[in-house]
């Protein structure tokens, strides 16, 4: 039994986690869940292909129900405790006294808290890992107690956004929301397209999960950078495919790519960024004005995915000024043969412009 720790967008990392398991055609049983964890029994490759999850923090072993479940803990010199489902400082020393308390007849051991910290960050176990063990307990109808085994690295993420050498710090997508994206196509090999590459950090993703990767853009510049970052990345990850790389319009693809692709995962042009939030009417026309290009790109998408293709699209939603969030339908899709599987929402408070996240399939 599993439970898997999930991140700063849980809906989204919810929604990503089911992806991923059609995608890699797990078996899932759910035991216990919240908005923030889920309990379940499965396979052991679930801790093979932890590490392609860009949404979740902590693959979490289940040892036992209950707080006598601590009499099963594997003996640790350091460790430290996780609390999920309730922040009780006396509770999570308590704990971690009786943790202690168990080893003493197996050795010397030192528990690991710094002050009121009751979810210990992935960062922090990651300096000590594997020396320093990371027990977790479950809160919610029952209590679980497993320990941490593996965890989503978020020093890797942060080499490929700021290690690369060429960088565009408020137009490049996170790492993390692209491999998120590449999930939730479902789809586990084959032609991957983004056709608003930039600097290539979804086209890396690609190259990472070993699928058949294609990039485009209109920005010459931004394909001669996106060609110095996949080089970086094939000599610092030893990967040795490479990545098929054009100049070209998205709304004329079938001029620059002779393939069919299986997905298209992309975040295009967003607009000019926004100095203020605005009011519900200014959304409206903003999103009306770039759909008019949206439109064509799609016209586009038609001509060079197959038949079923998944795509997995940002659209830009806004944050109003009145604190709501404006988030467009547009039946024109179904027109063009794209019909909307689901919709998710990424963005952070400062943000006025919202990530709409679409998820398409081509009929």
């Amino acid at each position: 039994m599993y439970a898997i720790i999930y991140g700063k967008n849980p809906k989204l990392s919810e929604a990503e986690f089911w992806a991923f398991v059609r995608r890699f055609g797990l078996k899932v049983k759910v035991v216990e869940n919240s908005m923030h964890w889920i309990v379940f029994e499965g396979d052991k490759s679930i801790e093979r292909l932890f590490h392609r999850l860009g949404g979740s923090l902590k693959l979490v072993k289940i040892i036992g129900e209950g707080e006598e479940a601590i009499k099963d803990l594997d003996y640790a010199k350091l460790f430290t405790v996780s609390l999920y489902g309730k922040d009780d400082w006396k509770l999570w020393r308590k704990l971690g006294s009786e943790i202690k308390k168990n080893f003493k007849s197996q050795g010397p051991s030192k528990f690991f808290k710094p002050a009121k910290v009751y979810a210990m960050p992935s960062e922090l176990i990651l300096k000590g890992f594997p020396e320093v063990k990371d027990f977790v307990f479950f809160f919610s109808n029952r209590v679980y107690v497993g320990e941490t085994i593996t965890l989503t690295d978020p020093f890797e993420l942060k080499k490929l956004d700021v290690k690369r050498p060429v960088q565009r710090t408020i137009l490049s997508i996170p790492p993390r929301l692209a491999r998120i994206m590449v999930n939730l196509t479902e789809i586990r090999q084959g032609n991957f397209l983004d056709p608003f590459c930039g600097i290539g950090t979804i086209v890396q993703e690609f190259l990472l999960q070993g699928l058949n990767a294609y990039g485009s853009d209109s920005n010459p510049k931004a394909i001669h950078g996106a060609k110095e970052n996949l080089k970086w990345l094939k000599r610092e990850f030893r990967i040795k495919r490479g990545a098929n790389i054009e100049v070209c319009d998205a709304r004329k693809l079938k001029r620059c790519f002779r393939v069919k692709f299986d997905a298209i995962v992309t975040e295009p042009y967003m607009g000019k960024p926004l100095k203020y939030h605005p009011t519900k009417e200014e959304a409206i026309k903003l999103a009306n004005e770039l759909d008019r290009f949206y439109y064509s790109v799609f016209d586009s998408f038609g001509d060079v995915l197959k038949k079923h293709g998944r795509v997995v699209f940002v659209f830009p939603a806004y944050k109003l000024n009145d604190g709501r969030i404006y988030r467009k339908e547009r039946k024109w899709l179904e027109k063009l043969g794209f019909g909307v599987m689901a919709r998710y929402t990424d963005f952070e408070e400062r943000h006025r412009v919202v990530r709409d996240i679409h998820v398409l399939k081509y009929r």
